[in-house]
């Protein structure tokens, strides 16, 4: 990763949450999910800033006690891409990262891979890494088509592509580490919804649908995030087994 470029962390915090209560907040070992994966992002290399952007007060005054620096936006934003574009209008950067705040078991490593991917292949506005799995996993997790050249063509929660369904059995999972151009950050925030991103329920289908150049990487990872309350479940057996952080989480929890 070059040193010289300016890399700014931008992390979407939405309050409300359906399937697990006030998720962000929710103890995972004794420490807040959000604090997971906020320590986590600091031990990324390079980057100049780090800022979780918001609805609520409740997560600003968390995020602040921990020295992180955050922001509130407006609460009439449909997803987090909206929301951290909303903050990125104010700021100059070379690349904006957007790292879901629940990804309380995120590598870092695997950021960094991501911000090289996309500082050396600029014709790429927008790049989604993804892992490559034999299991679908249903409509939660969202898969991603792709040509030869890493341009992606189609995002959905269906089983596709099918060729790779009936032959090889392999699927190409959405990760939540997405990295953005400034310019295709704010071109995002004023395209209004498209109808594939509504029937298919996926944000970055508007990007598709306006022409935005969207590239992807495969990342071998175990990290996820925690949507469900299995997801939690999954999560705290994997900080339990987990060498690389476990001295830093056990000096918190004393």
């Amino acid at each position: 990763m070059k040193k010289n470029k300016k890399i700014i962390i931008l992390l979407p915090a939405r309050y409300a949450s359906t399937r697990i209560k006030n998720k962000l907040l929710k103890n995972l070992k004794g420490i807040p999910i959000i604090i997971h994966t906020l320590q986590r992002v600091k031990m990324i290399k390079n980057i100049q800033k780090i800022i979780v952007c918001t609805d609520n007060i409740r997560i600003k005054k968390l995020v602040e006690r921990f020295g992180i620096k955050s922001f509130i936006s407006s609460k009439k934003h449909k997803n987090g891409t909206e929301r951290i574009a909303e903050v990125a209008k104010s700021l100059k950067a070379d690349l904006f990262i957007d790292i879901h705040s629940d990804e309380a078991v995120l590598n870092p490593k695997n950021v960094e891979k991501l911000i090289s991917f996309h500082l050396r292949n600029k014709e790429f506005d927008i790049v989604v890494p993804h892992k490559i799995s034999s299991s679908s996993s249903g409509k939660n997790v969202v898969k991603l088509v792709f040509n030869k050249n890493k341009k992606i063509i189609y995002f959905s929660r269906a089983d596709v592509p099918l060729a790779f369904r009936t032959k090889k059995k392999l699927f190409f999972h959405h990760l939540d580490t997405i990295s953005f151009k400034p310019n295709a950050l704010k071109k995002f925030s004023k395209f209004p919804q498209g109808d594939l991103e509504k029937i298919e329920g996926i944000e970055l289908m508007r990007a598709l649908e306006n022409g935005l150049n969207l590239g992807t990487l495969p990342i071998k990872t175990e990290s996820f995030s925690i949507n469900t309350p299995q997801d939690f479940s999954k999560a705290e057996k994997f900080l339990k087994k987990e060498k690389l952080f476990k001295k830093y989480f056990e000096k918190i929890e004393k």
